[in-house]
């Protein structure tokens, strides 16, 4: 019989681990960031439609539409899943 044998540890299978949110801004008010991608996005479009008639305006709506498009699906990734 060999001297050595392996035990595991009782602890090692009880522990149930739960994942952990993070607590930063977005995680806790996904919705409300949502909203605000999406009136970038909207402010984007008016300003591409409307306002692009010098260089300037076509990049503040270009920057416009990619911060709000960002930031809408980085808010809905933060949207707590229901299981």
């Amino acid at each position: 019989m060999p001297t050595n044998k392996h035990k595991r540890k009782a602890s090692s299978h009880s522990k149930s681990s739960k994942p952990v949110q993070s607590s930063g801004l977005m995680t806790t008010h996904p919705k409300a960031f949502a909203l605000g991608g999406l009136l970038f996005v909207a402010l984007g479009i008016y300003l591409l439609a409307f306002e692009s008639q010098n260089n300037a305006m076509f990049g503040i709506a270009m920057l416009s539409l990619i911060a709000g498009t960002v930031t809408t699906i980085y808010a809905n990734f933060a949207v707590p899943k229901k299981k």
